[in-house]
C-alpha cells in the first residue's frame, strides 16, 4: 500500500518561521507538543483538536492557533488530510518583541462568530494568499511569505492575546516540562506495565495530586492516556503488518480484551478487524 506522504518544514528566514503544506494520514494523532507556535489551517475536510481537554472543531479554511508548548493531540475526518502548517519561535521573535513569552494567544474557529471576527475573516484570507503564494511559486516566494507571516502573527497579538504576568508564565512552563516527562516515559515504555507509581516517582510528586493535575491538563485520566498511546500504535500495525490482533494487544499492554476493544472504536469509530480490511482493499 502506498503510504500518505508529507512535505517538511521549509525555513522561510532566519526569524524561526517554517512553513510546510502536509499531507498526512487521517486519524487520531495522538498527544504531542511543540517547542514553537503553531498555526494550523486546513485545506481538505475537517478535524477536532483536543487542547487541555477541551475539544475544538477544525473546519477546513478555518485557521487554529496552538500556543508553544501546549500539549494536543489531533482527530483528521479525512482518510488523507491536507492543511497548511506555520512554526513561529517565539524566543527568537524577541527581536521585535522582547517580552513576547508574555503574550498567550488563542485563537480558534468559534472567532468567526464572535466579536473578533472581522479580525479572524483577515486571517483566514491572508492564509489563502499564502497558500495561492505556495501554488504558484514566484521567486519572491521566501520574501513574500515572510511578510504575509508576519502580518499574521502580528495581527494574533493585537487581537488574540492576552498578556500574562511572569510567575504565571513560569509556572505554566513548569506544568508543561513535567506533562512533556510524562508522555516521552510512556512513549518509551508504553510495551510494557505502565503504573502511576511509576510517573509520580519519576517526577517526585504525590500520587493524588498527580492525578488532578494529569486530568486539569489532559482532560483524560492517566490510564485513559496510556490506553490511547498503546491503540494509536496498534492502529498503524494494523494497517503496515500481518500481525494477529491478539498478539498486538499483547505487545502493546493490554490485558483486557474488552478494554481494548472498547477504547480502539472510542478513537477510531470501528473495530480494528474492519481497519484491517480496509487497508487491504487498498493495496
Amino acid at each position: 500500500m502506498s503510504r500518505p506522504y508529507y512535505e517538511t518544514f521549509r525555513e522561510i528566514s532566519s526569524l524561526g518561521i517554517h512553513l510546510a503544506y502536509y499531507t498526512t494520514p487521517g486519524g487520531y494523532h495522538p498527544l504531542h507538543w511543540h517547542e514553537e507556535l503553531e498555526i494550523l489551517f486546513p485545506l481538505n475536510g475537517d478535524a477536532d483538536v483536543f487542547l487541555k481537554g477541551e475539544k475544538i472543531h477544525l473546519p477546513q479554511q478555518n485557521l487554529m492557533v496552538i500556543d508553544a508548548g501546549k500539549v494536543h493531540s489531533t482527530t483528521a475526518r479525512e482518510g488523507v488530510y491536507i492543511f497548511v502548517c506555520i512554526h513561529i519561535s517565539k524566543r527568537l521573535m524577541q527581536k521585535y518583541l522582547p517580552d513576547i513569552e508574555l503574550y498567550q494567544i488563542r485563537c480558534v474557529p468559534a472567532d468567526r462568530e464572535g466579536e473578533k471576527k472581522e479580525h479572524y475573516q483577515e486571517l483566514c484570507h491572508m492564509l489563502e494568499d499564502l497558500t495561492r503564494l505556495y501554488v504558484d511559486g514566484p521567486v519572491t516566494f521566501l520574501m513574500e511569505s515572510e511578510g504575509i507571516i508576519l502580518q499574521i502573527l502580528s495581527r494574533l497579538i493585537r487581537y488574540f492575546s492576552t498578556n500574562q504576568a511572569p510567575d504565571a508564565v513560569s509556572g505554566g512552563k513548569l506544568s508543561m516540562e513535567r506533562l512533556r516527562e510524562v508522555i516521552s516515559y510512556v512513549e518509551e515504555h508504553f510495551r510494557e506495565p505502565v503504573s502511576l507509581q511509576d510517573v509520580t516517582s519519576l517526577l517526585g510528586i504525590g500520587k493524588e495530586y498527580f492525578c488532578r493535575f494529569f486530568k486539569k491538563n489532559m482532560g483524560m485520566s492517566f490510564l485513559q492516556y496510556v490506553n490511547e498511546v498503546r491503540v494509536t500504535h496498534i492502529y498503524q500495525d494494523l494497517i503496515h503488518t500481518d500481525t494477529p490482533i491478539s498478539e498486538l494487544m499483547e505487545q502493546t499492554g493490554f490485558t483486557s480484551q474488552k478494554l481494548f476493544n472498547r477504547t480502539f472504536r472510542e478513537i477510531y469509530g470501528c473495530t480494528p478487524s474492519q481497519v484491517r480490511k480496509r487497508s487491504r482493499m487498498a493495496d
